[in-house]
């Protein structure tokens, strides 16, 4: 499907629960807008050092908290992005050093796409997006992509992410993500109806640019 091109700054924002597929789906819409070189903004990006996160009562990190981000800085780098600055981040790797961590340049795009857990929840991300997703997917599958990415590539026990999953990442989503579901511009189902669900979402985004994308 092909795009006209974009007259002024579009942000699209994809938010959804740990494990729901948004950075799937953000390379999806990547490739859509390939010929226009969108700017990929990944809140991931923005996570503080280890040493600044809160523990829970056992004196595990969280790192499904609002806190766990450095929301200040990531606003302003978006703002700086909208308006067309380019913008240096340090990539995120878990359990990597910070200060050996690649320092990635986002050039400024007519499309920026954002995705992130905390999406809807930071207000001053929200109040900039144009079109919103929701990626929605069962728990039960969300968890076991959780075990497998943990597993494979953090190291982690099953015990110690099933304890993270039930203590961090659902208390995150039944406060700070579920609660905006139904007001995103589009939920995105990613489970057996994803392929048809994706050409659903194109006309939506198609539709929704064609009545904000000229000024």
């Amino acid at each position: 499907m092909m795009f006209k091109a974009i007259e002024k700054t579009i942000i699209i924002g994809i938010g959804g629960g740990s494990g729901s597929g948004k950075t799937t789906l953000l390379r999806r819409l990547g490739e859509v807008f390939g010929n226009q070189e969108p700017a990929i903004f990944s809140m991931d990006n923005y996570y503080n050092p280890i040493d600044a996160q809160q523990k829970d009562s056992k004196g595990i990190v969280n790192f499904d908290l609002p806190s766990a981000l450095n929301e200040e800085q990531l606003t302003k780098d978006l703002i700086s992005l909208s308006k067309g600055n380019s913008i240096e981040v340090k990539e995120y790797y878990f359990n990597s050093n910070p200060n050996k961590n690649v320092l990635l340049t986002i050039q400024p795009s007519r499309i920026i796409i954002v995705e992130g857990l905390f999406l809807f929840h930071y207000a001053g991300v929200k109040q900039l997006l144009d079109y919103t997703i929701f990626v929605d997917v069962e728990q039960e599958t969300q968890l076991d992509r959780r075990i497998y990415r943990d597993q494979e590539t953090r190291g982690y026990s099953r015990s110690a992410i099933i304890y993270q999953w039930e203590n961090h990442a659902l208390p995150c989503y039944e406060n700070y993500i579920y609660p905006y579901k139904n007001k995103a511009d589009f939920i995105f189902r990613n489970d057996h109806r994803a392929d048809e669900d994706f050409q659903e979402l194109m006309k939506s985004i198609q539709l929704a640019l064609s009545n904000i994308a000229t000024p």
